[in-house]
């Protein structure tokens, strides 16, 4: 990162000794003066440059803010980095541990990528077209999971390449849209959300004649259960408005869920929800957390938890200083921030060790480094 010092052209074909004189000194003034209220908000004094020729963070990160003493798994010598740019809406973002590679989806383009850890290559057309995916995972068998806006259906790719399709309809009704998905490691049971973006827009999916005249395309939004052995289909809970993200607990005994109901509903609360989880049924439902910070009040997308219980949020539509990851302590006090440049929709963790967050993040793909570990596989 630097200050944008408006340096004279001849700075930049002449030698030094010394460009200094080339400064202009009320630009200098302006961005020292502003360096307290943009740290303030969780960031530099400046535009942090990414990518190639960017110039290097000096560590520790300044964009990996520690507000509570029980975060501990910030390194002070690891830095964000950006792995790559040129997406319209990035999003799901998934790990697979085998393959050592991280997929994520393109909502917009209609199609995945594919980052390969061992070389940093990316495949631009990894599935192409992919109906409009949004979240993915992966079963403990290494098969790809993922949510389809277009045909608003559940699929799985098969290990001899062929597509399962595991949920399109509940009680004869098509989804609206799924959107992100966890599989359970006890039973292999995948849980899924229905908040119905994809049905809302041809951008993103396919418009339902029904989205014109309701926020809620064909039936109620929620969350439902996909049984491993039988294929059955159980509706776990329709209370959040526009059910979104979703995670586990590290111990597996509660469950996360994302609310982004604010997006179409004057009642909803921005805020993450947490359930009880008894056998195949959720109970006990309650707010987690307000997405409310700082007077300002974005929304919850993805959600991660770690090895610790601590809750990781995809956060955005705010702007500068709330745009990024928000970490949350079991007992949902708001004990850590990292900043990005765009609105977070999704993330996972990832890596050899399973230490390296992955955040889909608008038009890019950033990770990180952190001295924790992912609570699940992906």
């Amino acid at each position: 990162m630097a200050f944008d010092t408006h340096r004279d052209q001849s700075c930049e074909t002449r030698q030094p000794p010394d460009c200094t004189a080339g400064l202009h000194r009320r630009a200098l003034l302006t961005a020292v003066a502003g360096l307290g209220a943009a740290t303030a908000l969780g960031g530099t004094a400046a535009a942090r440059e990414y990518g190639r020729g960017a110039p290097p963070i000096r560590y520790p990160d300044p964009d990996i803010i520690v507000l509570d003493k029980r975060f501990k798994a910030k390194l002070g010598n690891t830095a964000i980095q950006r792995l790559y740019t040129g997406t319209l809406w990035a999003e799901g973002p998934a790990w697979n541990g085998v393959g050592r590679y991280l997929i994520w989806s393109d909502i917009g383009r209609n199609e995945q990528l594919r980052y390969i850890e061992e070389d940093g290559h990316v495949s631009r057309r990894f599935r192409s077209p992919s109906n409009n995916s949004n979240g993915n995972t992966f079963d403990y068998q290494g098969r790809q999971i993922s949510c389809e806006h277009f045909t608003r259906r559940v699929v799985r790719y098969e290990h001899d390449g062929k597509v399962t399709v595991l949920a399109e309809k509940f009680e004869g009704k098509g989804f609206n849209a799924p959107n992100d998905a966890v599989v359970h490691p006890n039973d292999g049971s995948i849980w899924f959300t229905d908040p119905g973006y994809g049905a809302l827009m041809e951008y993103e999916g396919n418009r339902m004649p029904e989205s014109a005249k309701s926020p809620q395309p064909l039936m109620k939004e929620a969350v439902y259960r996909i049984d491993a052995q039988s294929g059955a289909i159980t509706k776990l809970t329709d209370a959040p408005f526009k059910p979104n993200g979703l995670c586990f607990s590290h111990d597996y005994r509660k469950l996360y869920v994302a609310d982004t109901g604010p997006s179409h509903y004057p009642e909803a609360k921005s805020q993450i929800w947490v359930f009880d989880i008894d056998g195949n049924t959720l109970k006990n439902p309650k707010a987690f957390v307000s997405m409310e910070w700082d007077g300002k009040t974005g929304n919850a997308d993805g959600i991660r938890c770690d090895e610790d219980g601590n809750v990781y949020a995809a956060t955005g539509w705010v702007g500068d200083g709330y745009d990024g990851v928000q970490i949350f302590a079991p007992d949902g006090t708001r004990i850590a921030f990292i900043k990005l440049p765009e609105i977070c929709a999704n993330i996972c963790f990832g890596g050899a060790k399973r230490n390296r967050l992955f955040m889909a993040a608008s038009q890019s793909l950033y990770a990180v480094y952190l001295e924790t570990r992912g609570a699940h596989i992906t």
